[in-house]
Formats: structure tokens, C-alpha cells, sequence
């Protein structure tokens, strides 16, 4: 079993680089939006690049609806590289070729044993400081979240985090006319 990855955990703050070598913080990369975080089995695997391929919509919808996606793979940056044009992916490919990620998770794909250091996908729904709110573990295809899956986990998420979801709440339009008036005062 992963360990830190059950809902109400924060994760580490992990710093990896990017294809190019560039480090990245993933806090950076998610600053105050909610994230969808791929921990990928790797590279060498042809379920990572069609999931990936299917998170390309859903990439779309991140750009307008206030969210990030991260994907963390154990993997050289040339095979990080090698994923991301292979499936014209434009979000933030992470190497992890130290496999920090995975050995902190315990994530390490034992049942592989033609890739040394294949791991257990999972896909995390977080919010603000890397809060995780629901996990997918994708050992079978079939366990990782479909985009329609995802766009319904952060539906529900943002109801929750987001005061002002729904703007025809009078409470809401009180506190926003509020602040209206408090800004034309100052």
C-alpha cells in the first residue's frame, strides 16, 4: 500500500525538473488552483501514453477553469522528453529520475520485472498546499479517471472550496456588494 496518499494528506512539496532540465516547485506550479497530479508507471508504457493522450482535453479545461495538471515520471529527461511529443502534451513533465517521488510513496511497481523502476500510477486531485482530496490508482488501465471523471471531481471540489460557486446566492451577492462598497471607500 502507498503510504501518504489518502485524502486529507498534504504532500511533499517536491522540486524536479522539467524536460529541459529547468527545477520546478510542484507549489509553483499549482499556485492557488486546485491540481491534477499524474504519477506515471513511465515512459516504456503504452497505457501512459494513450492516458496521456486522453488528458489532453482535459488540459484544455484546466486553462479556463483554474487548475493545473502535473505529470511526475520516473524517468531521464530524455524519456520524460520522449513521452510528452509523443503525445503532443503542453502541461509540466517532471523527471523524477532519482525516484524521490516514488520511494516516498512506495509506489515502486514490484510486479514489473522487464522495468526496474516502473511505478504504480495514481492520479491526485489537490487542493491549495497540495492537500490531497481524492486518489486513482491506475495499476489497471481501467483505475485511472477518465477526463469526464476528473472534470466531475473538480465540479465537486470547487463547490466546496469556492464561496462564490454559485453567484445567485443572495449571502454571496451580499459579501460581494459589501466589498464594492468597502473598495470605493478606500
Amino acid at each position: 500500500m502507498s503510504k501518504g496518499l489518502e485524502p486529507g494528506a498534504t504532500i511533499p512539496d517536491f522540486e524536479l525538473p522539467d524536460e529541459n532540465g529547468d527545477k520546478h516547485r510542484l507549489s509553483e506550479l499549482q499556485q492557488d488552483n486546485v491540481m491534477v497530479l499524474h504519477l506515471s508507471r513511465g515512459e516504456h508504457c503504452p497505457r501512459e501514453r494513450m492516458h496521456h493522450r486522453e488528458l489532453l482535453r482535459f488540459h484544455e479545461w484546466c486553462d479556463v477553469g483554474f487548475g493545473a495538471l502535473v505529470s511526475i515520471l520516473p524517468n531521464s529527461l530524455h524519456d520524460v522528453y520522449k513521452l510528452k511529443i509523443s503525445t503532443g502534451a503542453h502541461w509540466a513533465f517532471l523527471a523524477d529520475e532519482e525516484l524521490e517521488v516514488q520511494k516516498h510513496f512506495d509506489i515502486n511497481e514490484y510486479t514489473d520485472s522487464h522495468h526496474a523502476n516502473a511505478g504504480v500510477p495514481h492520479t491526485l486531485i489537490l487542493s491549495a498546499g497540495l492537500k490531497v482530496e481524492k486518489v486513482y490508482v491506475g495499476y489497471w488501465f481501467w483505475g485511472r479517471p477518465s477526463p469526464e471523471q476528473l472534470w466531475l471531481d473538480l465540479q465537486e471540489l470547487h463547490k466546496r472550496i469556492k464561496d462564490d460557486f454559485d453567484p445567485t446566492v443572495p449571502e454571496v451577492r451580499a459579501k460581494w456588494e459589501q466589498a464594492q462598497k468597502q473598495a470605493s471607500v478606500a
